[in-house]
This record gives structure tokens, C-alpha cells and sequence, in this order.
């Protein structure tokens, strides 16, 4: 204790196992969803990103993934053959490919997400909800000060 409170690296420590215990089981969730719909996390965070982006470009799409260029178009062309994204030209430069996510791939996406926060509703629900409460100012107060 320090004067009168715990540790903040013991409640570090704890908060860094929540955080793997519960992104493990919803990460093996999406896993089998994922199986299931015959894509990879790669792929579908892909998906994800373009689904609250307009468009990009290759390049854009490889600088966000942390992939060469080559790897980034293998990405697209797996998810273009399977209707979720597609290729088109820019206006001002025909030479300019973009790519954006199609309406099934959005329904994909949503559809995971849907079932993510369901989970974590389900969790939420097993605490009493001043526990909940003060879980989520918590989580609000970290995310404002991640996102200066």
C-alpha cells in the first residue's frame, strides 16, 4: 500500500490479465467465426479498417497492415474473390487503384462486431452494475488520454 491505496503496479499487473484472459476467449470466438466465413484476422482487419474508411490505396493498405505492397495485394485479391472488397480507378489518375469494402463485407463486419459486443454484454452483465459502471468511466478516462 501506498498511502492508504494499493499498488498501482499490482492493479497494473491485474488489469494486464483481465486483458489477456478475456481478449483470449474473445479472441477465440472470432477465430472460429472467422474459420467459419474462410478468412484470416489479417483479412478481416482489413475489412474492419476499410469499413470506416471511404477508400485506400495499395500503398495505404500495405503501410496500415505493415506489409509489402505484394502482400497487401494478395490480401485484396483473397478478399475480392470473395466478394467482400473491390478494385476500381481513381478519377484523376486512371493509373491509381483503390479499394474499397463491398455491402457484404460491411454485413460481414457488423455481423462480427455484433457478436463481439454481445460477448462482451454477456461479461458486463455478470458484475453488478456499479462495478460495470465504474469498469466503463475507467475505460473512457484511458481511451481520452490514449487518444491525446
Amino acid at each position: 500500500m501506498i498511502n492508504g491505496t494499493k499498488s498501482p503496479a499490482k492493479d497494473h499487473a491485474k488489469l494486464a490479465d483481465f486483458i489477456l484472459f478475456s481478449q483470449r476467449e474473445f479472441l477465440l470466438n472470432l477465430s472460429r467465426e472467422l474459420n467459419r466465413d474462410n478468412i484470416s484476422f489479417a483479412q478481416f482487419f482489413l475489412l474492419s479498417y476499410l469499413a470506416t474508411s471511404k477508400e485506400l490505396t495499395m500503398t495505404d493498405i500495405a503501410r496500415k497492415m505493415g506489409h509489402s505492397t505484394a502482400a497487401a495485394t494478395g490480401l485484396v485479391d483473397r478478399l475480392e474473390k470473395l466478394g467482400l472488397m473491390e478494385r476500381t480507378h481513381a478519377v484523376d489518375d486512371r493509373r491509381k487503384v483503390l479499394v474499397r469494402i463491398t455491402s457484404r463485407g460491411i454485413e460481414l463486419v457488423t455481423r462480427l462486431r455484433d457478436e463481439l459486443q454481445n460477448q462482451i454484454a454477456d461479461a458486463m452483465s455478470e458484475t453488478s452494475s456499479a462495478d460495470a459502471g465504474s469498469f466503463m468511466d475507467s475505460y473512457r478516462a484511458l481511451d481520452t488520454a490514449a487518444a491525446r
